[in-house]
């Protein structure tokens, strides 16, 4: 911080100072003789006075915000309006106030403000170039004597052109640029920052070539993100790469400002989504900055980013709460959550041991708790069904219960789009859950503490554990066969990072009073919420272009085996129920759900018959208090496929 302070000091040093060698080289420049003596007479009068005004007006242009090392355009144009101000100042005082109220001359003149307009735009500027072009030199000296990567940069010119000064500025390291690839035929023949434009995609073997034979061994190619552009066709390009044994990655994070760069390998999953939802971070740092927050199943794959993205937006305390002592010990090991200030601590414990929750959450005193604890995997809740009932409901009331108990000022609910006319066990445990926690919420609505629970909805997510993605990968590495349920079966996907930010964009809404406007434009009160995401995917239509991807040809190479639909599972996925019409947040990627639910007491009768029915091990029972409380649960019979195979076409 004192170093920070310290260099925007002497920025603001240093432009002042140049505003009085602009004034006065423009007197020498401009007058002589008696002229000169005259004004300059004036000067100290003048001077301060000005020179206090100009500091302003650079402040207001944000001179003194932008970092000189990354001096840019943008920089220059904001010098360019400052300076203008500046000398329109001059122009008005001078023409309207000072010449004829007291020198009967002017004191400037146009052509001395002309050229004060001028001398002061290249004092300002030219040293921020310099020291740019100065840490440019250094940078260059330091990435020749560095072991580096020939490498081949993939992308559209733009993209590649952030890439390189991220490379430039050492935020990006051991590459060395090569040579460019571009899907637009403008740009061959070019250069970008020095680096020439070889070609296209399609010429990715013809160049790697032609460096061999130069002595020149391309050993990496690296992706923008206009490269793996669905109408790039990446999977061309990587099928490309692979049968060149040149590896592919793909640069994440970076922005103009070329801070926070990384270089990942290319996953498949990299390649199989929508663009992702733009996320607003300074609502979330508003949200979780300085806050205490507690995260339940803070090991498992949600649960783990949602206590990174927690650390990333400035909490003050996190605390994991885990009932496996080995995925505890994994996520505090993780250095995803020691890269702030955060202070990270563990705790074991089930959410289905009331009191245990209730003390941990009352020595924590959290803010914010995150409930990601839940069983979710489909076919093992339709075979232990009392196991999803004692963790997705019962365990999610004690997390509720705890959370208000202990002053906590918001709750969320880690839900799914298959609580939406539940088919399954997962479905309607997660549904019952969501409806007690909008009973909770609507009875405490008005109270004096304005606590909120929510519950937040969302489908699949690549490279969570169980997710299709992964097991997909495994069945291709193993040679196949790709095993799908049913040929016509579609789901959602979202990213991990994307999933969890939304979570928290949706529990910033709610903290902020939640209220939506409805189709009927009333003002109303939501405490469910529906990630937005995109068009769903055909699974097998999935299976086809990670085949695909991976090289292969599929039913050639690796063939496709459908096994037909699993007890509770239907082919498409719902992300609102008939009776729950969409109202708008005004966020982007987030919608929420009208509240349907049942009053706190009726809720309370049926949490009693469940406990009830799991103490009896009577499914029976407990699928007809689902029936009551859920009405489209006793409908699920018809909305899943049947289980049958289904021959793969020729």
């Amino acid at each position: 911080m004192f170093k920070n302070n310290l260099r925007k000091t002497l920025i603001i040093l240093h432009d002042l100072a140049m505003t009085v060698m602009a004034v006065v080289v423009t007197f020498v420049v401009r007058f002589e003789g008696v002229n000169f003596d005259e004004r300059a007479a004036h000067l100290p009068v003048l001077l301060p006075f000005f020179v206090a005004y100009a500091g302003l007006v650079y402040w207001f242009f944000a001179l003194y915000r932008s970092k000189w090392r990354f001096a840019s355009l943008p920089d220059l144009f904001n010098i360019f309006k400052a300076v203008s101000v500046l000398a329109l100042t001059l122009l008005v005082l001078d023409y309207i106030l000072v010449s004829p109220q007291f020198y009967g001359l002017f004191f400037f003149g146009k052509i001395a403000i002309a050229l004060y307009w001028l001398v002061q735009g290249f004092l300002l500027g030219a040293p921020r170039l310099a020291y740019r072009y100065l840490k440019y030199s250094q940078s260059q000296r330091s990435h020749a004597t560095d072991v580096t990567t020939p490498t081949l940069l993939l992308g559209r010119g733009h993209d590649i052109e952030v890439v390189l000064r991220a490379i430039e500025a050492g935020s990006v390291r051991k590459l060395q640029p090569k040579g460019i690839l571009s899907p637009r035929s403008a740009d061959h023949g070019q250069s970008i920052r020095g680096v020439p434009v070889l070609g296209g995609f399609q010429d990715l073997a013809r160049v790697a070539e032609e460096f061999q034979e130069r002595g020149v061994a391309i050993r990496r190619v690296v992706a923008a993100p206009s490269a793996l552009a669905p109408e790039a066709h990446p999977e061309q390009l990587l099928a490309q790469a692979r049968r060149l044994g040149l590896p592919v990655a793909r640069l994440a994070s970076v922005s103009e400002g070329v801070r926070d760069s990384e270089i990942t390998p290319l996953e498949i999953e990299d390649l199989l989504l929508r663009p992702t939802v733009n996320i607003d971070r300074s609502r979330l740092e508003a949200f979780i900055k300085g806050k205490r927050v507690l995260v339940t199943g803070g090991g498992g794959s949600i649960g783990s980013e949602i206590c990174a993205r927690a650390v990333a937006f400035g909490a003050s305390d996190l605390l994991i709460v885990e009932n496996s002592e080995p995925s505890l010990h994994r996520i505090l090991e993780s250095p995803t959550v020691h890269t702030g200030e955060t202070h990270v601590r563990g705790a074991i414990a089930d959410v289905r041991d009331r009191a245990r929750l209730y003390a941990v959450m009352a020595d924590f005193r959290p803010d914010v708790v995150l409930h990601a604890a839940a069983l979710k995997h489909v076919p093992y809740l339709e075979q232990d069904w009392a196991e999803g009932v004692k963790t997705n409901v019962l365990g999610s009331v004690n997390a509720a219960d705890a959370a208000v108990a202990s002053g906590a000022r918001i709750f969320v609910l880690i839900s799914t789009d298959k609580a939406i006319e539940p088919v399954s066990m997962l479905g309607v445990t997660k549904r019952f859950a969501e409806m007690y926690v909008q009973a909770r919420d609507a009875q405490l609505q008005g109270g004096p503490d304005g606590v909120r629970l929510i519950a937040v909805r969302f489908g699949n997510v690549l490279n969570s554990v169980g997710s299709v993605v992964p097991k997909f990968k495994a069945q291709i590495g193993r040679g196949g066969p790709v095993t799908v349920t049913h040929p016509d079966m579609v789901r959602y996907f979202m990213t991990v990072r994307e999933a969890c930010d939304l979570v928290l964009t949706a529990g910033s809404h709610a903290n902020g009073a939640g209220r939506v406007r409805s189709e009927r434009n009333e003002d109303e009160r939501a405490s469910v919420f529906v990630l937005k995401m995109g068009q769903p995917v055909r699974i097998y239509e999935l299976a086809e272009r990670m085949i695909r991807l991976a090289g292969f040809e599929p039913g050639q190479e690796i063939d496709i085996e459908v096994t037909g639909a699993r007890p509770g599972e239907r082919l498409n996925e719902i992300l609102f129920a008939r009776d729950e019409p969409m109202a708008d947040t005004g966020i982007d990627g987030v919608m929420a759900a009208k509240p349907v639910f049942a009053d706190r007491a009726r809720v309370d009768a049926w949490l009693r018959g469940l406990e009830r029915a799991v103490d009896a091990g009577d499914r029976a029972a407990a699928e007809a208090l689902f029936e009551e409380a859920v009405p489209d649960f006793r409908r699920r019979e018809h909305n899943f496929a049947p289980k049958r195979v289904i021959p793969l076409a020729s």
